[in-house]
């Protein structure tokens, strides 16, 4: 049997995915009220296939509890935050479960860490709590997950993945068990190069969307497209430049990289800058939405509205999202007048002035920035009227008034 140990983003389609491909599975999750969700036969977010996942995994016998279980394979995937401070990956919610594995685990039990973290902290955190609890007998294994909201069940089934063990052939076993459900290639290493390869992938795609981003600022100081620029840079067979935007949201990306500024402060330089350009985003759409209000004479920021509360397009997921980003901005840059939110994915409540219909929404405005191109308006400018519209993502298409970075 297989404790899976937090059910979010990650935990929860992991359990699902091994119970449907006939792995016995048992969720533990401290938050009460969520595992009564699941057993009352919800999921707790939205996601592609998910409620598919859910009924068949419900259907092959998984189980969803608040108690840590007596079996032969634990999987930690809970959150991993940062210090804002030091950059630092914060451990505790890892070694808190970790801790709580360890006061139930049977003999020679194996205990994966899913959850992305830094290189050595599983040196630094994990292993110490075997000497302390006496427990050198359980064998201590990296699996970082690689999967992305919006495409979580496709990618469960499709990604690589990468197993880093102490021991050989319990690698082995724990990639035997990953292979009861992944179809991609699994790589057997050792645990340090294991928590490695996953920030560093997280690494590369925030240094890329950097260069974009300020690439942006570039072309607008020198009066040109950035769109038509990458589009015809991109045409170079080695080239393959991604679009700026608004920001970096979700939690790997704007999160993962920091990691390695924090350990690695006097050396991980380029990626400070990278990380910062990408921060810097959100205030920088701002700044351009401030001088598309003087131009079309709009003195109230109350007649701005923000579309868009999620991180990314078509799921509700708002970690680390640049609209909560600018928001947190709006009182210095807008004069502090609170403007409207709407977001068609974000049914709960999460910041002020959220409101839940388009017709709400675009009631008085006279100016939309679109934060996210949810497929509700993506390419669709139609659905804002004749309002001015703010579009960091380029996802509005060309004509109107229509104002990109």
């Amino acid at each position: 049997m297989v404790n899976v140990i937090g059910l979010g983003y990650i935990g929860l389609p992991t359990a699902l995915m091994m119970a449907a491909h006939g792995v016995e599975v048992v969720g533990t999750d401290y938050n009460a009220e969520l595992v009564a969700t699941l057993n009352a036969g919800h999921t707790t977010f939205k996601e592609e296939g998910l409620d598919q996942l859910f009924a068949d995994a419900v259907k092959d016998g998984v189980k969803f509890t608040t108690e840590y279980q007596i079996c032969d394979t634990y999987i930690v995937s809970v959150p991993t935050p940062y210090d804002k401070v030091n950059k630092k990956i914060d451990p505790a919610y890892v070694v808190a479960a970790c801790k709580a594995v360890l006061e139930v685990a049977p003999e020679k039990a194996i205990l994966v860490v899913e959850s992305t973290i830094s290189p050595g902290t599983i040196d630094r955190f994990v292993r110490p709590l075997l000497v302390e609890t006496d427990r050198q007998d359980v064998a201590l294994v990296h699996a970082p997950e690689r999967i992305i909201p919006g495409n979580m069940v496709s990618e469960l089934l499709h990604n690589n993945r990468t197993i880093g063990a102490d021991d050989p052939e319990v690698g082995k076993r724990v990639a035997a068990l990953y292979a009861s459900f992944c179809q991609g290639e699994i790589a057997l290493t050792g645990i340090r190069t294991a928590e490695m390869t996953k920030v560093v992938e997280n690494t590369f795609r925030a240094v890329n969307i950097a260069f974009a981003n300020e690439l942006a600022k570039v072309c607008r100081v020198g009066g040109m497209d950035v769109h038509e620029v990458i589009r015809i840079a991109n045409k170079h067979p080695r080239v393959n430049i991604l679009n700026p935007g608004p920001g970096v949201g979700g939690h790997c990306i704007p999160v993962d990289p920091w990691f390695l500024v924090g350990d690695y402060p006097e050396t991980a330089n380029f990626i400070r800058l990278a990380l910062q350009t990408n921060a810097s985003m959100s205030e920088y759409v701002l700044h351009r939405a401030y001088e598309a209000m003087r131009e079309n004479g709009i003195d109230d920021p109350s007649k701005v509205g923000i579309y868009g509360l999620t991180y990314k397009e078509d799921v509700d997921d708002v970690r680390e999202s640049p609209t909560l980003q600018m928001l947190e901005a709006q009182a210095e840059h807008l004069g502090g007048a609170a403007m409207k939110v709407y977001d068609p994915w974000v049914e709960r409540d999460v910041v002020p002035n959220q409101v839940h219909s388009m017709e709400e929404f675009l009631d008085g405005l006279e100016m939309v920035i679109v934060m996210v191109g949810h497929s509700q308006v993506k390419g669709k400018p139609k659905v804002f009227g004749n309002r001015a519209l703010i579009d960091p993502r380029n996802v509005m298409g060309d004509g109107g008034n229509v104002w990109k970075l």
